[in-house]
């Protein structure tokens, strides 16, 4: 047994066909076939059922190739090491960020880190929850920022901040002249969301026990995208959104007189930084930690004297 078929092995199964597994490892079919059939016979039980399209792991190749993820990336701490013991932070960074935060968070602390760590590649790429999570156990990403907690075993989370909920409504909205408001006075036939996919959506719902079989139907409906799109349509219908905190910063001063509260106990989501539970690249993780923590309004990183409820994404 040896690295190559570790990582021939690790290659079929994200790819799931030999020939393009091959070809991403630079080798021909034939060679990585062969390598990956004498590792069958070293350990005497076949790691791939070649009789399925696409190729699929057997219960006991599945197992034997998370113990292969483990290994490569232990192999690749080693090296990490030597960066690590240099005074100076260099190398790549690859992290993932919920749309309904990257606009918002990218601003605050992009410019510091990449002035502070100049020889740090940061790669940044606006993903939803899921996508993220399968990219970091693929290892396309090093790590995300976004909604905690996760029912994810096999990654960390490292909880960087609260970041509270608040209403956003049109001028014309009945009934939210009042400057805090609770969950169940918004009116679900008024609230636009975000469409799904996105965590902040369940969110919302769960925050206001949304029966959404119970909207009525419009002469319009949407599916948005983005914060920025609901906000739009706020300005220009009737109706409410919720928004997460950071999005205010791009609100102009007319558009801040549309905000709303919630009265206490208001509801947050937790942000957090996740990555494999074998992540290689601590240090590199911990400086961008860091910038995060000290780019952030400081009410945001403690409850204290807070009154607060945490909304899960599920």
């Amino acid at each position: 047994m040896n690295l190559q078929q570790l990582e021939y092995i690790i290659a079929v199964d994200r790819f799931r066909h030999f020939v393009t597994a091959a070809e991403k490892c630079f080798v021909t079919q034939a060679t990585l076939s062969m390598m990956i059939k004498k590792l069958e016979e070293e350990l005497g039980v076949r790691i791939f059922d070649r009789s399925k399209q696409p190729v699929v792991p057997t219960l006991a190749g599945a197992k034997i190739i998370a113990q292969a993820k483990i290994v490569t990336k232990e192999v690749s701490r080693i090296k990490e090491l030597v960066t690590e013991d240099s005074a100076l932070l260099s190398g790549e960074l690859k992290i993932g960020i919920i749309p309904t935060l990257a606009p918002y968070i990218l601003p605050l602390f992009l410019r510091k880190f990449l002035s502070k760590y100049p020889e740090i590649k940061l790669q940044i790429s606006e993903l939803t929850t899921d996508e993220i999570i399968h990219r970091i156990k693929l290892s396309q990403l090093d790590a995300g920022i976004l909604a905690v907690p996760l029912a994810e075993p096999d990654l960390v989370e490292i909880p960087l901040f609260n970041e509270e909920f608040v209403i956003y409504s049109s001028q014309k909205a009945i009934g939210l002249r009042k400057k805090h408001l609770l969950p169940d006075e918004l009116d679900v036939n008024t609230l636009w969301l975000i469409e799904e996919g996105h965590c902040l959506r369940n969110q919302v719902i769960n925050l206001c026990d949304l029966k959404l079989s119970e909207r009525r139907i419009h002469k319009f409906d949407l599916s948005a995208s983005s914060i920025e799109t609901l906000k739009k349509v706020v300005d220009l219908n009737e109706g409410v959104t919720v928004l997460p905190y950071l999005a205010l910063n791009d609100l102009t001063k007319d558009q801040l007189k549309n905000v709303r509260y919630f009265k206490p106990p208001v509801p947050v989501r937790k942000i957090g930084l996740v990555s494999f539970r074998y992540f290689v690249k601590e240090k590199l993780l911990n400086a961008l930690m860091e910038v995060i923590l000290n780019s952030v309004p400081e009410d945001m990183l403690s409850e204290k004297n807070k009154t607060v409820v945490m909304i899960d994404a599920e």
